[in-house]
């Protein structure tokens, strides 16, 4: 069908349009694709003097193939020690980092701090993350530095260690709702002052106050679920760590 891969019957129709002599865009236009599709098609599989369909078709199914096989295996569950089903762990994992990305973080980022997130300790060196994700250790490192941007994860050096550990704790969200709370203000800030630019009475001005209104409430709710959720934690034992305000 157009737009997805050329069938068989495609690259036959291919074969005889260039037995006729017809041009890249002559064909295309009969097998409702673009000219650079036939092109790369017939340039991939000996050029246009060359062009043979069974044979393109038998090589493209090859080379798909090994494509497929190429792929890494899947990234092994941590062994915990505690009983879990790894299986279990595993969709888990799988689904958590595909929560992640709805929630806007980039693939690479989501996988790694998913991997964080599932391991007991919540932390974990840039080997091991390159090791358990079958990553390349450069994609390691613009996930964690986006990571620690936004408040996700912090870096920690082991006294006597030349190697930094990635971590994650029990306040990984409440960082993340305090930069989202700062976002919050400044739009509700800006938005107060639009609509004493624009006048409160007109549309615009209206539409600007009552988006300010609205995101003040949002922040106020945010400050009182934070403190709640801190004197809740207050009686743990000492040394839990602390959110950076």
């Amino acid at each position: 069908m157009p737009g997805g891969r050329l069938t068989s019957e495609d690259r036959q129709q291919i074969a005889a349009g260039l037995a006729e002599g017809l041009g890249y865009t002559e064909i295309g236009r009969r097998l409702g694709r673009p000219a650079s599709t036939v092109m790369r098609e017939v340039t991939r599989n000996g050029g246009p003097d060359r062009y043979v369909a069974d044979r393109a078709h038998e090589a493209t199914w090859h080379r798909a193939r090994r494509r497929k096989q190429a792929q890494p295996p899947a990234p092994p569950v941590p062994d915990s020690g505690h009983g879990r089903d790894p299986q279990a762990v595993q969709d888990f994992t799988e689904s958590w980092t595909a929560l992640l990305v709805q929630q806007g973080l980039p693939r690479m980022v989501a996988r790694v701090l998913a991997c964080l997130c599932i391991t007991d300790s919540g932390t974990l060196t840039a080997a091991d993350l390159v090791q358990q994700l079958r990553v390349s250790p450069a994609s390691v490192s613009h996930a964690v530095t986006f990571l620690e941007q936004q408040g996700l994860v912090r870096r920690e050096r082991t006294p006597g260690m030349r190697r930094e550990s990635y971590v994650v704790d029990d306040e990984v969200w409440l960082r993340s709702l305090l930069a989202a709370l700062q976002m919050n203000d400044a739009l509700a800030a800006t938005s107060r002052r639009g609509a004493e630019i624009l006048g409160a009475a007109t549309p615009a001005g209206a539409r600007f106050a009552s988006s300010a209104e609205f995101l003040l409430l949002v922040s106020e709710s945010l400050q009182n679920a934070m403190e709640q959720w801190r004197q809740s934690r207050s009686v743990a034992p000492t040394g839990s760590a602390q959110a950076d305000r």
